[in-house]
């Protein structure tokens, strides 16, 4: 029985979730395929799964609060709130922002693990040679980098003096009413209970908690350990994954989509200005040919942690939908799990996905997979 089913996993998505939407609210609802499949539990819109990098735009709603509270500045160096220098080796005397951290134009590089223990020391994770494109000076060049939003997480706890997934909680998701969190520790019990589990090849791989909160919500300590006590602000930005580690519905996504098709404002509750939904539908880099490594044309025109699709710029393969329509948001990849978060704007729809063990298989007409298009497009 298992292997038919390991068999199974491997020709199609083990679940696929898919919520449509405009700016009043859902539009259609599809789930397919089950949560679990060691229970045989059936997948819901409900579920909170790990959404991958879509994390990064939630963590920018949060960022751009703390903006309008004066806590943050875009274009400040972010070494003064960290209390030690953030430079690239090679490039000294230029001075490392929010702005660039947010748009991948940092200079930092996935050149060493980003995936960070309780106990690591974040300053001393970057001052590995290895984190940094030497060829590069910040503000010159695009590269896709996980390892920027530690540093993010690092300066939004060093200016408020709180953990990152409390922080995020209480900027973002309460206010909004989502059941979600920045990895387990600040889930409801009866929320972790009903996690996704992330399976590869029909093996479970992340999340497979046996319906109950995981023993150690965080990458544990180098020796083991997991006392979350030891946290202090802005020491290790990465404790609860800022780069990817959200778990949430594709129900509590849509709502963040409307949240940012309504200009700030979702189900009668004020959460951003339009000033700031502006800023961050800006895009910061778009690809001219040499000015950014864009993975095979995935990501051809990029903002504040916000992707742009459909920029029709010349060897991007960046439209799962076909269509040559532009939206914004982002895509998430992980664990076996794919996702996405986009927007039209013009038409005032959008759409939220997650599909978990994609087949290999690359997409008809874009660089995102045939799931991913398929998901984008259910008229394909």
């Amino acid at each position: 029985m298992m292997l038919s089913i390991a068999l199974l996993a491997a020709a199609q998505p083990v679940a696929t979730v898919r919520v449509a939407f405009d700016r009043k609210g859902e539009i259609a609802v599809n789930a397919s395929g089950v949560a679990d499949l060691a229970t045989g539990r059936p997948v819901t819109a409900d579920d909170p799964v790990r959404v991958a990098s879509i994390s990064k735009l939630v963590m920018a709603i949060g960022v751009m609060r703390l903006i309008e509270q004066h806590k943050l500045d875009l274009d400040a160096d972010v070494s003064t709130l960290l209390g030690w220098p953030l430079r690239n080796p090679a490039f000294p005397d230029r001075k490392i922002t929010l702005r660039l951290l947010m748009s991948h134009r940092s200079s930092l590089t996935d050149g060493i693990d980003y995936v960070l223990p309780l106990d690591a020391d974040l300053r001393a994770v970057v001052a590995d040679p290895k984190a940094w494109d030497t060829e590069h000076a910040p503000d010159s060049f695009f590269r896709y980098t996980n390892l920027n939003s530690p540093i993010i997480a690092a300066v939004m706890e060093r200016a408020t003096g709180e953990r990152f997934d409390r922080l995020m909680d209480r900027l973002v998701l309460a206010p909004l009413r989502i059941d979600a969190c920045y990895n387990w520790a600040n889930c409801a019990d009866t929320v972790a209970a009903r996690a996704v589990v992330l399976y590869r090849a029909g093996a479970p791989v992340k999340d497979d908690n046996h319906g109950a909160r995981p023993a150690c919500p965080v990458q544990p300590a180098q020796d083991g350990s997991c006392d979350l006590s030891r946290w202090r602000a802005g020491a290790n930005g990465g404790i609860f994954s800022p780069q990817g580690g959200l778990r949430i519905s594709a129900r509590g996504l849509a709502k963040i989509g409307r949240l940012l098709l309504n200009d700030g404002t979702v189900d009668g509750i004020r959460l951003l200005s339009p000033r700031s939904i502006a800023l961050l539908e800006k895009p910061l880099w778009k690809f001219d040919g040499s000015n950014g490594d864009t993975l095979n044309g995935f990501h051809c025109s990029y903002g504040l942690n916000v992707a742009f699709l459909a920029t029709g710029t010349r060897d991007c393969r960046d439209d799962p939908f076909g269509d040559g329509q532009p939206r914004i948001g982002h895509a998430g990849e992980a664990y076996g799990l794919y996702s996405g978060l986009w927007i039209d704007r013009k038409r005032g729809t959008g759409v939220a996905y997650f599909a978990t063990d994609v087949p290999a298989g690359p997409g008809q007409r874009s660089a995102f997979t045939t799931t991913e298009e398929s998901l984008a497009n259910p008229a394909d």
